[in-house]
């Protein structure tokens, strides 16, 4: 099989790395709006070469748009236009619903399939892709009712190559639980990283004191704004709803610590607790 991988940062990147070496694909053809980071994916040997997306769609078995989200909507419209019988197009966005009510009706609708790998770092750019950073992660197929039988079974295939865990949902039950559990954690980390940088004005006490649990809370304050404010924007309802939530919940806090009310801190600690059982 060869595949074609739109976007050759962290996911794509890793994404062909693991591709290449578990024989799924023989050959990886990058494009990549960005020359420089094409060149790149080629001297790191993420990519075999790279070329222009009429090229390397003309060319592939399989097609990975792993660009932000913003981007997939401009290009995926192009792609099922041209996407021949035996082809597959999948993507990896963090947000789903945009992108299959896009696709929703096109006569080439069944060559497409909606995918979310959970898996990622705070690093952007060929150099950031690594190996095996899909195994024993979880992804996430949407709406897989409207994918052609063999264009989903080359992408469950592919899935068990990588060593991952399958999940099912529709767009709209995706884009409300990554809002939950993935888009309010970077929301919150850039909040506490604009936090500290206002309130701390010597960024060399920040490096000495950080401990284990700052930097591990901040990390995702990392991440590339070019991937996150399209998430924000496309799946915007389902953040404001959680993060509604959320601010709700330091209020409370916030509130308790104002009335010296350290009993009922306790106790609202201890119900946080709770998620030790269901994450070990």
């Amino acid at each position: 099989m060869i595949a074609t991988i739109i976007g050759t940062g962290l996911i794509g990147g890793s994404l062909a790395i693991t591709l290449k070496e578990k024989g799924v694909a023989e050959r990886i053809i990058g494009v990549d709006q960005d020359e420089a980071h094409l060149q790149r994916a080629v001297e790191l040997n993420i990519i075999d070469e790279g070329a222009t997306l009429e090229e390397a769609m003309q060319r592939a078995d399989l097609i990975v748009l792993a660009i932000p989200v913003d981007a997939v909507l401009k290009v995926l419209p192009g792609l099922m236009d041209k996407v021949r019988p035996g082809q597959v197009i999948m993507d990896v966005g963090s947000t789903k619903e945009k992108i299959l009510q896009l696709v929703a009706g096109h006569p080439n609708r069944g060559r497409f399939v909606a995918a979310h790998p959970m898996a990622g770092t705070e690093y952007s750019g060929p150099d950031a892709a690594v190996r095996n950073l899909f195994m024993h992660k979880t992804m996430v197929l949407c709406d897989v009712k409207n994918s052609d039988e063999d264009a989903l079974e080359l992408v469950e295939n592919m899935v068990d190559q990588l060593q991952m865990r399958t999940v099912y949902m529709n767009a709209e039950e995706h884009d409300l639980h990554t809002a939950y559990v993935s888009h309010i954690s970077h929301i919150t980390s850039f909040a506490l990283a604009l936090t500290v940088l206002k309130k701390e004005k010597e960024s060399g006490r920040i490096f000495e004191l950080a401990s284990g649990g700052f930097e591990s809370t901040v990390r995702l304050a990392k991440s590339s704004p070019d991937m996150w404010v399209p998430i924000f924007k496309h799946n915007r309802n389902n953040v404001l709803d959680v993060l509604e939530e959320h601010i709700n919940q330091l209020q409370q806090m916030k509130s308790l610590l104002e009335e010296e009310d350290y009993d009922t801190f306790y106790k609202l600690i201890q119900k946080s607790n709770k998620i030790r059982k269901i994450l070990k």
